[in-house]
């Protein structure tokens, strides 16, 4: 399964909006970059798939980490900011 590509996806708890990633996927790693709707700027962005897990995380001073699934062209799962629990997303691979 190739995450490459881009994704849109919305999130909602703590902090609540739409988001766009953009993905490069080297074997089991993902670089890549995130827009969130309420924050605005785009951050770096490092993780890993492991079958259908994934996790993320921002590169920079905002520390947030997303941890999910993926199946086909969707994923989903959960959120923290700054180790406190934030909420859900989800996301669909747009292209």
């Amino acid at each position: 399964m190739d995450l490459s590509g881009r994704w849109t996806g919305r999130y909602s708890g703590a902090y609540s909006g739409t988001f766009n990633l953009s993905w490069q996927q080297s074997g089991s790693s993902l670089r890549g970059r995130i827009t969130l709707s309420s924050a605005g700027g785009t951050e770096r962005l490092n993780g890993t798939v492991k079958g259908t897990k994934i996790t993320f995380g921002t590169v920079g001073s905002a520390a947030i980490t997303y941890s999910g699934t993926v199946s086909g062209n969707s994923m989903s799962g959960a959120y923290q900011v700054g180790g406190a629990s934030g909420g859900n997303w989800s996301a669909t691979k747009s292209s």
